[in-house]
């Protein structure tokens, strides 16, 4: 299976659960790397000063700090590239259909995943 993206992101503040999505991510060959940002904040500052160029995004709904929404208000004031759009998927383990609303909501979400990644959510992707 040929590697669908060059760079993801990852954003969410637990480790385990960077650990698990990551190996579902290598195993399925879905990017040729994958970065880890547990803090929204720093992802941010990394986007805007342009040293990560994600092609996709996975973001966590709930962090300290920050949360996933908050972190898309912000997104939304950065200058897109129209040269390289980023695709961004809500990955959490919210169970409330709000998070779903306002992630669906979102003119940058493409699509509100449940924890953990699973194979079978990332072929869907690919459909």
């Amino acid at each position: 299976m040929p590697v669908r993206y060059k760079l993801c992101l990852l954003i969410d503040d637990n480790y385990i659960d960077n650990f698990v999505t990551r190996k579902i991510l290598e195993s399925g060959n879905f990017a040729e790397k994958i970065i880890i940002q547990q803090s929204p904040g720093d992802a941010l500052l990394a986007l805007k000063n342009g040293s990560l160029k994600p092609d996709v995004i996975f973001l966590d709904v709930r962090m300290p700090g920050m949360t996933g929404f908050e972190f898309l208000e912000e997104y939304d004031k950065l200058e897109p590239d129209p040269e390289h759009p980023v695709k961004i998927f809500m990955l959490s383990s919210s169970l409330d259909p709000t998070d779903m609303d306002l992630s669906l909501n979102s003119r940058h979400v493409a699509q509100f995943i449940h924890k953990p990644l699973t194979y079978e959510a990332l072929e869907e992707l690919s459909t």
